[in-house]
């Protein structure tokens, strides 16, 4: 089992309801095929920092989850195969990568923080 995270760029013209239908969709995809979601984090509408398919916003949604190799290429299929999706990317994560991520959600500080001037 590998520690991946996803990123993807859904479409602005959805509504919440398909946007969380769709996170929902991709998530069960990953637990039937043997991995395990470890957390999710949709920021919703973000501007672009270059125009997709004639669009300047999309709807981002990151997920980190863990599962066998195997899987990133069968989830790659089903993300070309969706329309309401523009972009997405995989990330390996390293254990470093996984023990920051942990560190952040927890609220430990992690060293990265800006500093707030008064």
């Amino acid at each position: 089992m590998n520690n991946y995270e996803l990123m993807v760029i859904f479409t602005p013209v959805l509504s919440e309801d398909d946007f969380k239908t769709s996170q929902k969709k991709y998530t069960a995809f990953i637990t039937d095929n043997g991995g395990s979601i470890v957390h999710e984090n949709p920021w919703g509408l973000k501007s672009l920092a270059y125009p997709i398919a004639k669009k300047t916003t999309g709807l981002y949604w990151v997920m980190e989850y863990s599962a066998p190799s195997s899987l990133n290429e069968l989830l790659k299929i089903q993300m070309l195969r969706d329309e309401n999706i523009l972009r997405h990317m995989f990330t390996v994560l390293d254990k470093y990568a996984v023990e920051y991520n942990a560190k952040k959600k927890s609220g430990v500080k992690t060293g990265t923080e800006k500093v707030m001037e008064a």
